[in-house]
């Protein structure tokens, strides 16, 4: 048996991986389905022979999966899974055994499975000349990507929110929830911190510990105590939104540049 670790944040992705490795994967075992690069170094520390192939999509709840091979000493295959194509030289360069695009279709599945299978089987190091074949065309510079959307559970349902729709995000009560242009508010699954990291700062900005607005959901700038700026924002919110000193000029310059 050929047990098969899974490195994916969105929850239909993580569906579709399962099917397609039930369907396409002879021998497979799903021992862990995991969001985060952070839980992946832990589990990988803890767990460094429990798995014999790893199925990574790049873009992570939390960072980029490249950023696990920094970390922890990978032995296991690796098969790079992602909606991009801007980081197949990464994948290049960590050794994968292959490069599945999304939506990754069966023929693809199987021809990635059967080489993790003769590898396992014969024990030899990657196959660099296979993987450059793939790759031959694949060659724009890796860059940063950000979240076009969330995928969230709520029960048996899953929504997805559209980044574009999302006016703000705040903490409270040690959880997080992002505000809808529409009014409507749904509670997330990552912390203030990782949402952060994965909305693109042209559009968004962090104003304080518990705020991040999008630039499209600010209808009024007043001071506030001073140097601090005030913002009512749209929806509106029985909170007061301001911006913390230490933010301020930044949040000038963001402003000005956007």
């Amino acid at each position: 048996m050929i047990n098969v670790l899974i490195v994916e944040d969105e929850i239909p992705a993580q569906i579709n991986l399962t099917k397609l490795i039930d369907k396409c994967c002879p021998n497979s075992r799903i021992v862990m389905t995991l969001t985060s690069v952070r839980q992946t170094i832990k589990w990988l520390e803890e767990n460094p022979e429990s798995a014999d192939v790893i199925f990574m999509d790049v873009e992570l709840s939390d960072g980029i999966c490249f950023e696990i091979f920094e970390r922890v000493n990978i032995s296991q295959h690796v098969i790079i899974t992602t909606a991009y194509d801007n980081y197949a030289i990464k994948a290049f360069k960590v050794n994968s055994v292959d490069y599945l695009l999304k939506p990754i279709i069966e023929e693809d599945m199987k021809r990635a499975w059967a080489r993790c299978v003769e590898r396992l089987e014969s024990r030899t190091s990657s196959d660099i000349e296979r993987l450059m074949d793939i790759m031959s065309k694949q060659n724009i510079a890796p860059g940063k990507e950000y979240k076009k959307r969330f995928t969230v559970k709520t029960g048996e349902k899953i929504s997805i929110i559209p980044v574009d729709e999302i006016a703000y995000c705040y903490s409270k009560d040690k959880s997080t929830y992002a505000v809808n242009r529409n009014g409507s508010q749904r509670l997330m699954d990552y912390s203030l911190d990782m949402m952060q990291e994965m909305l693109d700062p042209k559009i968004f900005f962090r104003i304080s510990r518990s705020y991040i607005v999008s630039i499209n959901s600010i209808e009024n700038i007043s001071k506030y105590l001073g140097t601090r700026l005030k913002l009512q924002i749209a929806p509106h919110t029985d909170d007061e939104v301001v911006v913390s000193r230490s933010r301020t000029s930044d949040f000038l310059e963001w402003l000005d540049n956007n």
